[in-house]
């Protein structure tokens, strides 16, 4: 029996104000709050809600046999909590059907993975607390920003404790083997990859409304019949792509969620079930190991990181946001931390792209600037600044190992101090039990002169019952 696995994407950064380098130590927030706004708003209104709610309907129609999961950036669920609220009350609905899985992933959207191994971490364990606190779930599939993946990272995601990892299936990567297979990590053979079908994926995504497309118009019952059609010996079909897909990239009115909700009953007709990633590492087994030695990811032609890091302008603010991270992670200022996360978004280094032909206008749509050039200006002046109050914490003149072990040293007589003060306070609240004890005694206890006075009116008592007793009997 075949099976398909539906992965959606949610994400939205922090996008940057126009930043002069006259207000560099001047001006310490750095976010166009209107644009992000007035964005979020307006893709939850046209995509993320009526997508939600199709999925919804589709998992009420066909009794829980659809299901699929989600991956939700930190970033992205910050921003619909504070401008769309209703979109984060019908994810909860979703994942109270339990059809519905979410991924790990990093909060920022970030690229530490390819850089800072213990940023990565802190990332993903800050993401998974988000999420459990939200939906009540704990991610056991991991997903890494725009689907990066190489032989470095497996190991760190299966040492966070995630059975499988979501990547694109590159063709330079695979050579002649299908995607539609479950995959073990050559570097960490007990974490299982799964790998987007990307021809499938973006028949969806990016050909759906295209009439120029030899296969246009796409109907539900003839993307079903192209899954059936793929041999028979293959696992798994997996489709990934961004929940922008429904409304955003593909409008409303091409039949995109019609076509979305039909899926499930032309499915069930040709016996092709539904699973979610969990489902998939839990029912198939890895057919081989795959290697990949240089990172992979699910934009642009090439496949690779080179739509985030692929000039000089792209690697030197890249380099240069990373050079504070441990300075930052040291720090205790909460207001940096939210900094220090927002600026890691990938999204800041894919608009200093300058990539041409269709990549090129790919990342011009979704940049909020005329040129790659003036997205890197904006952003190093922001940066310039975000390291002058770092500096002012932690000044740059100190080595980072001279720095740790002064703070090593600091936190180490602060945890004694600590200690002593506790050991004085229980002193002290032993002195003073002794003290009211010593007073409670000294209170009841009875002087030789007190108990001689004493037995002097008990003679005294008694003589005059004596004294009494002759009196009455003389008479």
């Amino acid at each position: 029996m075949k099976a398909v696995c539906f992965y959606f994407q949610i994400h939205q950064p922090f996008r940057l104000k126009r930043y002069r380098f006259f207000d560099i130590g001047n001006d310490h927030y750095y976010y166009d709050d209107y644009s992000n706004e007035e964005i979020i708003t307006r893709v939850a209104h046209k995509s993320y809600i009526p997508a939600a709610e199709t999925l919804l309907r589709m998992i009420q129609e066909s009794k829980g046999a659809f299901r699929c999961a989600l991956s939700i950036s930190g970033t992205a669920l910050e921003q619909c909590e504070q401008y769309v609220p209703e979109f984060i009350d019908l994810l909860k609905k979703l994942a109270e059907t339990g059809k519905v899985e979410f991924l790990a992933e990093t909060y920022a959207h970030s690229l530490s993975s390819l850089t800072d191994p213990e940023e990565f971490r802190e990332q993903v364990k800050l993401h998974d607390a988000k999420i459990y606190e939200l939906f009540g779930q704990r991610p056991k599939i991991f997903r890494n920003t725009e689907l990066v993946y190489c032989d470095d990272i497996a190991p760190m995601i299966y040492d966070m404790g995630y059975k499988g990892c979501i990547t694109e299936g590159a063709k330079h990567i695979l050579g002649w083997k299908s995607p539609d297979y479950v995959y073990a990590a050559a570097a960490c053979p007990k974490l299982k990859l799964l790998l987007k079908n990307d021809k499938l994926s973006d028949d969806i995504s990016f050909r759906f409304s295209n009439p120029s497309w030899e296969a246009y118009p796409l109907t539900a019952d003839k993307y079903i019949d192209w899954i059936a059609q793929t041999p028979a010996e293959n696992q798994i079909v997996n489709l990934f792509m961004s929940l922008e897909t429904f409304g955003e990239l593909q409008p409303r009115e091409s039949g995109i969620f019609q076509f979305l909700e039909a899926l499930p009953r032309f499915a069930a007709e040709r016996g092709i079930d539904f699973w979610t990633p969990s489902e998939v590492v839990s029912k198939c087994k890895a057919v081989d190991t795959l290697e990949v030695l240089h990172p992979i990811s699910w934009a642009d032609e090439a496949r690779d990181i080179s739509a985030w890091l692929g000039n000089k302008l792209q690697n030197e603010a890249f380099q240069k946001l990373y050079s504070v991270s441990e300075r930052v992670r040291l720090c205790s200022d909460r207001r940096l931390k939210q900094d220090w996360q927002y600026l890691q978004g990938s999204d800041h280094f894919f608009y200093m792209s300058t990539k041409h032909m269709a990549d090129g206008a790919a990342h011009a749509m979704f940049s909020p600037y005329e040129t790659p050039f003036e997205a890197f200006t904006n952003y190093m002046n922001v940066l310039a600044d975000f390291i002058v109050r770092v500096e002012e914490q932690y000044p740059l003149s100190i080595e980072n190992e001279e720095l740790n072990s002064l703070l090593t040293t600091i936190r180490n007589q602060a945890t004694e101090i600590e200690a002593l003060n506790k050991e004085v306070t229980s002193m002290r609240n032993n002195l003073e039990h002794y003290n009211e004890e010593h007073a409670l005694r000294e209170a009841t206890k009875e002087t030789p002169e007190q108990k001689t006075d004493e037995k002097k009116v008990a003679k005294k008592k008694t003589t005059v019952k004596k004294a009494t007793k002759k009196a009455s009997k003389t008479k």
